[in-house]
């Protein structure tokens, strides 16, 4: 675990900063000392990565947390598309640097203005941000979300927690168990009605996310304790595994 002081030293990003990301939920670090001191594990390192790079590609943080946060967020296409908008971005600034050098030997007459053509990286970067934030999921999701308020929007999380918390008094038993399974279904059918279609395929992306450590880990053993997350996606790749 790292204190917050030395993660801000090794990303080189203020602590200011760090404080931030929890505040609008875009990092929140793994755990908090008695003291209230933030500590980061390596789950909360690999995310600050990538929130570092889509900063570096002038993403909104808006939608880096709408990127991050996707039931479709893939880690490895992620990097893919990154390396691929720095790849355009390292072109588009030699284009520059050569526009720049033009000037600098032929004067004013050197009138080259193809160096400032975005085209090309503003257009990856609109597919990149569409890949996630426009799914039908997602639209889906803000549909539902349009006319609740910021109470009601807290209101829903509650409820949405509380059948982790009923999942963490049965972690124990069988994931195969028709009371897990009923639990599972009930999961389901929660996020199917209060936020998007949870097909079977998502759903079972979903198990995976919760019990593959960083946030959802936590949040999800922070209600129902060590293993609930854990045993959730169990029960939840039995009940798809049922269903093909």
């Amino acid at each position: 675990m790292m204190t917050v002081h030395e993660v801000s030293k090794l990303a080189g990003i203020s602590i200011r900063t760090l404080q931030y990301y929890d505040r609008i939920g875009l990092l929140h670090p793994a755990a908090y000392t008695d003291a209230g001191y933030r500590q980061y594990d390596d789950a909360d390192l690999e995310r600050l990565q990538h929130i570092l790079l889509f900063r570096e590609l002038e993403f909104p943080l808006k939608d880096i947390k709408t990127i991050i946060n996707s039931p479709d967020f893939d880690t490895d296409r992620a990097l893919e598309q990154q390396i691929e908008l720095l790849r355009l971005k390292k072109e588009h600034i030699d284009n520059l640097m050569n526009f720049a050098l033009g000037i600098k030997m032929l004067g004013v007459r050197y009138m080259d203005f193809k160096a400032f053509d975005r085209s090309k990286l503003d257009e990856y970067s609109r597919r990149a941000k569409e890949l996630y934030g426009k799914t039908p999921e997602y639209k889906e999701m803000q549909e539902k979300a349009k006319n609740r308020t910021k109470e009601e929007e807290h209101l829903l999380a509650d409820r949405f927690m509380l059948l982790f918390k009923e999942a963490g008094e049965i972690k124990d038993s069988d994931p195969s168990s028709p009371e897990a399974q009923d639990l599972v279904k009930r999961i389901q059918d929660f996020i199917t009605e209060n936020m998007y279609t949870c097909t079977d395929k998502i759903l079972k992306g979903l198990g995976k996310m919760y019990s593959g450590g960083g946030e959802f880990t936590r949040n999800i053993d922070g209600y129902g304790g060590e293993g609930t997350a854990e045993f959730v996606d169990q029960a939840i790749q039995v009940y798809c595994d049922k269903a093909e």
